[in-house]
């Protein structure tokens, strides 16, 4: 009896949410891709569905949804958008469904701080496994145990790469990278390390806290010399602002000459805007993690592209090569 051989082909497929289609058109563009149709249906109670264009069966399937409000839809609607196409991919035999989330939601209730309250994180981690999700990629998480609820493979990519390239383009002379309180200085201190060829130095920010108070500062002072130095501040997010900017307030009157901030995440809810325009903050360095809708496009704002590194990592999972390799390893740490 003469034995059957036939020589599978491996196919990609890219498909995004409605949340931020420009930045998954752009990771399509550099793997060479039309991005896939989801063909959403939206009915009058708000209720989704999404439909596939063309089949999906044995195909390796990324689908993409930065965890976002937008358009009048909120953080909650973007998820189930993402769970839904998901669901869909599994249930039309998608050989492998892996979760692109350049922002994960929910990624600051990752522990209980306080008593009754929820992990929304692992939850979250939790949905994309029950909705068939067989692999999870971001970037930049809030917090690296974030890897470990989920329960597959979760590749941890990081837009430092990205922002050390601008600043040894911008500010080749001697930056100090400064970390906004103490929980960032791991960070802070491996890109000062990185930048060693623009002698960057490190400073931080300390903060003291009363407890059992809520939003109070009650000292602050700054760790490291920053007199007539630019001082770059480098976090994961810049939400309401708050942070970035009485950081930068501080750094100036200790004598720095200028200050700019940097951060993966562009979230800018809230009072940011206001507080970020009247801010001192001479430039606010972020990536397309998110879209950043024209009201929030302040002067001093400057948008650097992940989508490069987003279609390396998608690469790599597709042929089953290293990830973290693209990071040296570093993106763990």
């Amino acid at each position: 009896m003469e034995s059957l051989e036939k020589v599978t082909t491996k196919k990609l497929a890219l498909y995004s949410g409605r949340t931020h289609p420009d930045l998954a058109s752009e990771v399509a563009q550099h793997l060479g891709l039309s991005l896939g149709d989801v063909n959403i249906t939206q009915f009058s109670n708000g209720e989704i569905r999404p439909r596939f264009a063309e089949s999906v069966r044995g195909t390796d399937v990324f689908i993409m949804q930065s965890h976002y409000g937008i358009d009048g839809s909120s953080v909650n609607d973007s998820i189930m958008e993402q769970l839904a196409m998901i669901d869909a991919a599994a249930r039309a035999s998608a050989k492998r469904i892996t979760a692109v989330c350049p922002f994960y939601g929910y990624a600051r209730q990752d522990r209980k701080s306080e008593g009754r309250e929820p992990v929304t994180a692992r939850l979250i981690a939790d949905m994309f496994k029950l909705a068939g999700a067989n692999r999870l990629i971001s970037i930049d998480l809030h917090s690296g145990q974030i890897q470990g609820f989920f329960d597959g493979p979760v590749d941890h990519l990081t837009a430092a790469p990205v922002l050390e390239a601008y600043i040894r383009q911008q500010a080749p002379d001697s930056p100090v990278i400064v970390s906004p309180d103490s929980g960032r200085i791991k960070v802070a201190e491996r890109m000062a390390q990185h930048l060693h060829d623009c002698d960057a130095d490190i400073a931080f920010i300390y903060k003291r806290r009363p407890k059992g108070q809520a939003n109070v500062v009650e000292a602050k002072e700054v760790i490291g010399d920053v007199k007539g130095r630019l001082c770059i501040l480098t976090d994961d997010m810049i939400d309401t602002g708050g942070t970035i900017v009485s950081a930068a307030e501080i750094l100036l009157d200790r004598g720095a000459t200028e200050v700019w901030a940097m951060a993966t995440h562009g979230v800018l809810s809230g009072p940011a805007v206001d507080r970020l325009s009247a801010s001192p903050l001479e430039r606010l360095v972020l990536t397309n993690t998110l879209p950043l809708p024209e009201n929030k496009r302040l002067p001093q704002v400057e948008v650097l592209s992940i989508a490069p590194l987003i279609a390396q990592a998608l690469s790599a999972v597709f042929d089953d090569t290293s990830v973290s390799e693209i990071f040296s390893g570093e993106n763990y740490a």
